[in-house]
Formats: structure tokens, sequence, C-alpha cells
């Protein structure tokens, strides 16, 4: 993103993070997504629905290492045409599309899938919200598909935390319990069969270095440096995570439809 395509004041939280060039998202790292991936055991032929798909840096990533047919769903136009570039680049226009819409209108496409992958998707919603996606998700794959979350826990406090996210990044961000992600999963037809928790630890330089590498971390620490409105952004979200350290987490799902 560039100046002329966000609103540094009022863009959200993984946009102004996208806008540095932070390309892992996920609370609770690329480690984490990756357990996720080993809990899903994806077999070649599969098929995967990948929601806010952003740039698809992870349906190429599923693709080209598991040969999986990936349908990826996102809201952004601008990020839609630059994920389609991506998936062109890579070649693989017949493996991975990517179709431009609503996460909460997945009963637009027809097909049921092997697997759903939300990361950092359900955290963004009201419990309400949370309960109607879920109900979607399910419709959307087939009899004993997986589910697979990847999202932020709050091990207490999940009021005051709600509070000072939604402040920071500028979306209704809701953390719960582990307790009450099972309970959510479980009332949307949703048996959980295995889960980790672990540190949030999204703008930390060590998880920017084992994420991003050496040269995108410097990249995405000049551009901090370079745009104070950015800078001022970036900084007010670390302050919360920092703030919340000891309660802020992440935890990753793989469930199956019941």
């Amino acid at each position: 993103m560039t100046n002329a395509t966000i609103n540094f004041q009022t863009a959200t939280g993984h946009e102004v993070l996208a806008a540095v060039g932070k390309k892992i998202l996920r609370p609770g790292g690329r480690a984490a997504t990756e357990q996720l991936f080993q809990w899903a055991g994806f077999k070649p032929g599969e098929t995967v629905l990948e929601l806010a798909s952003s740039f698809g840096y992870s349906a190429i990533a599923l693709a080209q290492r598991y040969h999986v047919r990936v349908v990826g769903i996102e809201k952004n136009p601008n990020s839609v045409a630059r994920a389609r570039t991506n998936i062109a680049a890579a070649g693989l226009s017949s493996q991975v599309e990517i179709i431009e819409g609503d996460i909460f209108h997945l009963d637009r496409i027809a097909e049921q899938f092997d697997y759903v992958l939300a990361e950092a998707i359900l955290t963004m919603q009201s419990p309400p919200g949370k309960a109607k996606l879920l109900s979607t998700i399910r419709d959307r794959l087939k009899p004993g598909g997986k589910f697979l979350s990847h999202e932020l826990l709050a091990r207490s406090r999940e009021t005051e935390i709600h509070k000072a996210l939604a402040q920071a990044i500028r979306v209704n961000s809701t953390p719960l319990s582990e307790f009450n992600w099972m309970s959510t999963c479980a009332t949307a037809g949703f048996q959980v069969e295995q889960h980790q928790t672990g540190a949030m630890e999204l703008l930390n330089l060590r998880r920017l270095l084992q994420d991003e590498g050496i040269l995108n971390t410097v990249r995405i620490l000049w551009n901090i440096l370079r745009y104070p409105q950015l800078r001022e952004r970036v900084s007010a979200i670390h302050q919360v995570f920092q703030q919340y350290q000891q309660d802020l987490s992440y935890i990753i799902m793989c469930a199956t439809r019941v």
C-alpha cells in the first residue's frame, strides 16, 4: 500500500502492518501456522477455502507445498488484484483462485471443501459475528471436513483487552479465553481435535526475524522510521501488545465438522 491508498489514521491494524511491509500477520507467527498445517494432513488434490486471503501468499504456499487446490476469498479489490498477479507469477493460475467477496456471504460459493482456513479472522468479529461466520464456514465444509483456525487468545481481562485492541487497531477485536473458544466452536457444530496456545509476539524483533527474514525485517523497520504517521500507529499497536503481554496469546485449533 502507499500513501494514496491508505488513510493511516483510520486504517485497520492489519492494513497498517501490511503497509509497512509485513507479510506474516498471524498472532502466533509462521511457526504456529506450520503446526496447524501439520495437523491438517493435506493430501494432493484436496480442496481448501481460505478466508481473507489478502495478497495470496498463504494460498500460493499451500498449493506449492501440498499440491492442493485453493480458493481464496478477499474483500479488498486492490488485494485481489495483487493476489492474482502473485498467483500468475508463481504459475499457479490453474490451481489457485481468488474470489472478490465478503466472508459473510460464503453461501455464494456452491462448492464444499475438505478444509476451511481462517487466520486472525474470527477474533475480529463480535460474539454474534463469530457465531454467524462459523455457521457459514460449517456449511462450506464437506461432512468430516476440517476447520483450521489461528486466533488471538485472552488468558484473562477479556473485556479490558477488547477495548484496548479495538482502539489501537480500529477493529472490534474480541479475543476469547481458551474455554470460550472451545465452547464457541462446539456450539457451531465443530469438534476441536487438536489445539495449542502460546505467546503472542507479532511485533517483537525476534519474531519479526523468524517470520520475515533479515531483508524484509530491515525493510519494515525502515518504513516505520520513514513514515511518521505509520510509526505512530504501529507504536500504538505495539504498546497494547506489550501492556497485555502476560494476558494476550494465540490459539490454533484443528476442528472437524460434526
